[in-house]
């Protein structure tokens, strides 16, 4: 059974950071995309960040791009998403997500059919 655990959520003062994981069982890893959505109360989900199953191809929602970061590490089963300058608007519970599929970006954040429970991220002004 395909499992996502997201851990590293918390609180935050605008500005600061945060570092996500998300460890990953019951599927191969290293051939399948990983990507971070998010979802704040009275708003639609959002592609934050998708990795390509190498971790060569990245691809970023505008909202984010500059201050987040994806990596992952296949030899521990492990994505990771690095969060600085983090602003009021990121508060979210962040998932992570995986499809059957090697590529990423927004157009195919629709197959991405396994997901977490999710991590909730709260940034204070």
């Amino acid at each position: 059974q395909v499992q996502l655990v997201e851990s590293g959520g918390g609180s935050v003062q605008a500005g600061g950071s945060l570092r996500l994981s998300c460890s990953a069982s019951g599927f191969t890893f290293k051939n399948s995309a990983i990507g971070w959505f998010r979802q704040a109360p009275g708003k639609e989900r959002e592609g934050v960040v998708c990795t390509s199953a190498s971790g060569a191809l990245t691809y970023y929602a505008n909202s984010v791009k500059g201050r987040f970061t994806i990596s992952r590490d296949n030899a521990k089963n492990t994505v990771y998403l690095q969060m600085n300058s983090l602003k009021p608007e990121d508060t979210a519970v962040y998932h992570c997500a995986t499809r059957k599929g090697a590529t990423c970006g927004s157009t195919y954040y629709p197959a991405f059919e396994s997901w977490g429970r999710g991590t909730q991220v709260t940034v204070s002004s």
